[in-house]
């Protein structure tokens, strides 16, 4: 009988939280709404018209999603992102594992290891990049400087790293590696010392060898961690544009233009916002498949 009574009580007072709660999304959502949300949809418009940022977008329909399946430069721009991925990620996923590895060891001077390591990444792109840029350059760079210092460029030309389409690629994935690492290095710390330390003792007791522990206890642990940090690292190379504007402008002879550099110079200098949209969502797409990769294996890696 007093449920009966308390239940119209019951369901007001929740009726009355939800209310509360709703007036504390709502900012939240509106400003979401309007700057998230729209932009999607409006874009989406933006990408079936012909539009230069001046006068009326004219509706053309899937015409700029033809032009970009019959653009080579576009092709070449995608083959320019998928080698920047190719060349970076697995850099990326296996350093960072060894930094972490070294800033987890039982040392005293651990702390500076971890400061050290992640300390780049506070940096702004345009920061490191100029830093890069500098360390890179011919005649008065710092790498050139250090290998005549050594003797290694006796009675030879200056090394153009950032000139000669061989070498420009290493300078790229160098510079992105010193500069990201820091952070991928953290996400494996933190996997490393959620490992509990009985695990590493057991086997000890019962003599395994440092890699038979390595290999039979910390990497199978660290398997969900390892996958998410090589598809974060995955997604983030697909959207390179920094440095790669920063230090080469997409040279030498568009050897390294990328499909967000593309995609900015036929938004910003040829003002072809429709197309530039248009392969703006072919790359939304494509990141869109990769995190459903991650989730669902991510999801099987947890199981």
């Amino acid at each position: 009988m007093n449920r009966l009574l308390s239940a119209p009580y019951n369901k007001h007072k929740i009726g009355k939280k939800q209310a509360v709660a709703i007036l504390f999304i709502m900012p939240f959502f509106v400003l979401y709404s309007i700057f998230t949300i729209f932009p999607v949809f409006q874009g989406i418009y933006v990408s079936l018209c012909n539009w230069n940022l001046m006068g009326k977008a004219s509706f053309v329909g899937i015409e700029n999603y033809k032009k970009m399946m019959q653009d080579k430069n576009f092709y070449l721009s995608c083959i320019h992102t998928v080698k920047f991925v190719i060349f970076s990620v697995p850099f990326l996923v296996i350093l960072s594992f060894i930094l972490a590895l070294l800033a987890n060891r039982a040392v005293c001077f651990r702390r500076f290891l971890r400061t050290a390591y992640y300390l780049p990444g506070v940096l702004s792109v345009s920061v490191a990049s100029y830093l890069a840029s500098f360390v890179f350059a011919p005649y008065r760079g710092l790498l050139n400087g250090l290998l005549r210092s050594f003797h290694f460029l006796n009675g030879q030309k200056e090394i153009l790293w950032l000139q000669d389409s061989n070498k420009v690629w290493f300078s790229l994935v160098a510079m992105t590696l010193w500069w990201t690492i820091g952070f991928s290095m953290l996400l494996y710390l933190a996997a490393l010392q959620d490992i509990p330390e009985v695990l590493y003792d057991a086997a000890k007791v019962d003599g395994a060898a440092p890699l038979q522990i390595f290999w039979k206890i910390t990497v199978p642990l660290l398997k969900p961690t390892i996958f998410l940090v090589m598809m974060l690292q995955i997604i983030a190379s697909f959207k390179v544009f920094g440095q790669i504007h920063l230090m080469t402008g997409g040279g030498p002879a568009n050897t390294t233009r990328s499909l967000i550099q593309y995609i900015y110079q036929q938004a910003f200098e040829k003002n072809k916002l429709g197309y530039a949209s248009a392969m703006s969502y072919f790359l939304f797409v494509v990141l869109c498949l990769l995190v459903f990769i991650q989730r669902r294996f991510g999801r099987q890696e947890e199981g």
